[in-house]
């Protein structure tokens, strides 16, 4: 029996219809958008986290300077590591030898892989905490570490490390900051696209993005959010977010699968497709 053209459609197209409102930083939110557009969803992208580089200091030109006198090198984003391997290509014609060069994740790791280097990175996880549990971070008796970050965040690494007997130099290469948008803009986007999954991948994310729709959570807190470790999912609920989803990964096709995946699991569970959001 022929298979129905609705069937065909759905089977191919998993998010066909879905609403989908991606908060991430730009680039990332562009290409993310592709990746579910291409699943059938219907995308809106309302970066909630921006991102610009630092201005260049003579503390940093000095640290880049020493770089060879560093045994371990940590980038904690895809962001950081561009921005550091940039920095580096401008003091040194070839990165000095014998590095041991982290990724917090699969794609900051893949970012040092380009560059021909080869970096170590968790196998399971994307967080600090699975970055600490590498072997070649456990015993650092003084040995010089340096941490390519954003100018605020998290101190886990940094302090974990120097209970390890580090000696850590942090650098601080960029700045990042909610943007502004208008009133009307957050009422279209919320409350008129009405969005079935929401992207949100970082706490300071999720925190702005709370922040910005503080007149809309009725209309949000059903939605599923997608947020990236179970640290940031419990902060959702206490938010009020009644669906979050840990992915199982975060590169854009991971993000794909596990929301079509738990989107196909709802259904199932509800014995029809999920109600739409705006009924």
């Amino acid at each position: 029996m022929a298979t129905p053209q609705a069937d065909r459609n759905s089977q191919a197209l998993p998010l066909q219809g879905r609403r989908v409102l991606i908060c991430r930083p730009e680039p990332e939110a562009s290409r993310l958008a592709q990746a579910f557009q291409a699943a059938g969803a219907e995308v809106r992208r309302m970066p909630l986290m921006a991102r610009e580089p630092l201005p260049a200091t003579p503390e940093r030109r000095s640290t880049l300077q020493d770089l060879d006198h560093f045994a371990h090198i940590i980038a904690v984003s895809p962001y950081a590591a561009s921005l550091l391997l940039d920095e580096i290509d401008h003091w040194w014609p070839q990165v000095p030898m014998g590095i041991q060069w982290y990724g917090v994740g699969a794609g900051t790791a893949a970012v040092f892989a380009h560059h021909g280097l080869s970096p170590n990175k968790p196998d399971n996880g994307w967080t600090s905490e699975a970055l600490l549990a590498l072997p070649g971070l456990q015993n650092l008796n003084h040995e010089k570490v340096l941490l390519a970050r954003g100018e605020d965040g998290r101190e886990l690494i940094r302090q974990t490390l120097e209970q390890r007997g580090a000696r850590v130099t942090v650098l601080p290469l960029y700045r990042r900051f909610r943007p502004y948008y208008a009133a009307n803009d957050l009422e279209d986007n919320f409350a008129g696209f009405r969005p079935e999954v929401i992207i949100a991948l970082s706490g300071e994310t999720l925190n702005n993005l709370v922040e910005a729709s503080s007149a809309f959570l009725a209309t949000l807190n059903n939605a599923l959010l997608v947020v990236p470790a179970e640290r940031v999912s419990e902060q959702a609920r206490k938010a009020g977010f009644r669906n979050v989803l840990v992915p199982d990964g975060l590169a854009d096709q991971d993000l794909v699968t596990s929301v079509a995946s738990w989107l196909m699991q709802e259904a199932g569970d509800n014995g029809k497709p999920s109600k739409d959001a705006r009924d």
